[in-house]
């Protein structure tokens, strides 16, 4: 049976693995599933067609999928997913989707949400990606594997965040970063790459070599971006680390691509 405190409230029809913890004062929902492992420290709220991932710990006063902050919702059905072996920290708040994203926001695995955290409906987030304190994420935003938002960063809803981007602590986001990219500013700016971020991943110094190459080239101020960028494909047609970046900007989104100050290469 799963270990539920005296004080807690878990509603008929939620669904807990018999391994499961819910501490003192927490509140489940009927729609809620908690999977093999998982752990409401105290004062969580899970709410709404919410599903956590096995052995996911959550911290007290966290609410996790109560309706969006969406004056266009109206009720309809839309659900929480959230993978395995995530921490999510003090005052996180994670809503679920709306009819207008798909009706569902989506957590990765291994990724650390810290203390206040907010990610809005719709949001697509990859695993092992850390959100740091007081991170904003506005709604419909995607965020690929391995990336490292910094503490009060802000991101304009529909941004796109690459793998193994950064983004720098106090950062307002409007633009799409690149994978392997670094960003920092108001509003930001690319600033590099993520090299301390390549480094940590055991990325081999040749790779990282050929990655800022192939950035020099695709923010040169000669020609335009479109021009540099059939360049670059075709001169690192054989590197998948510079094939992601180009397909990043090729795929394209609502948002422009986060470009460096007035040309700046760093």
């Amino acid at each position: 049976m799963a270990s539920i405190h005296p004080s807690a409230i878990v509603a008929d029809g939620a669904k807990l693995a018999e391994d499961v913890e819910v501490g003192p004062f927490c509140v489940v929902g009927a729609g809620v599933e908690l999977r093999s492992g998982v752990a409401l420290r105290s004062h969580v709220v899970v709410d709404g067609a919410t599903t956590i991932g096995e052995c996911t710990t959550i911290f007290p006063f966290a609410s996790v999928g109560m309706p969006p902050q969406d004056k266009k919702f109206q009720g309809e059905e839309s659900r929480l997913e959230i993978g395995a072996h995530c921490v999510i920290r003090e005052h996180v708040t994670i809503n679920p989707g709306t009819e207008g994203g798909g009706l569902v926001t989506r957590i990765g695995d291994r990724c650390l949400l810290l203390v206040g955290a907010h990610v809005a409906h719709d949001c697509i987030i990859g695993n092992d990606v850390i959100l740091v304190n007081n991170v904003l994420l506005g709604g419909h935003i995607s965020i690929a594997d391995f990336a490292i938002i910094g503490g009060g960063a802000a991101l304009h809803q529909f941004v796109r965040v690459g793998e193994h981007a950064f983004v720098g602590g106090m950062s307002a986001v409007e633009n799409d970063v690149i994978p392997f990219g670094s960003a920092i500013g108001n509003r930001a700016n690319l600033g590099g790459l993520n090299i301390v971020g390549l480094k940590r991943r055991g990325y081999e110094r040749e790779a990282i070599h050929s990655l800022r190459r192939a950035y020099r080239l695709l923010f040169a101020q000669e020609g335009t971006l479109h021009e540099r960028l059939r360049d670059v494909a075709q001169e690192f047609a054989g590197d998948a680390n510079v094939q992601k970046i180009v397909s990043f900007i090729e795929e394209g989104g609502s948002r422009a691509i986060c470009t460096p100050r007035g040309g700046r290469e760093v």
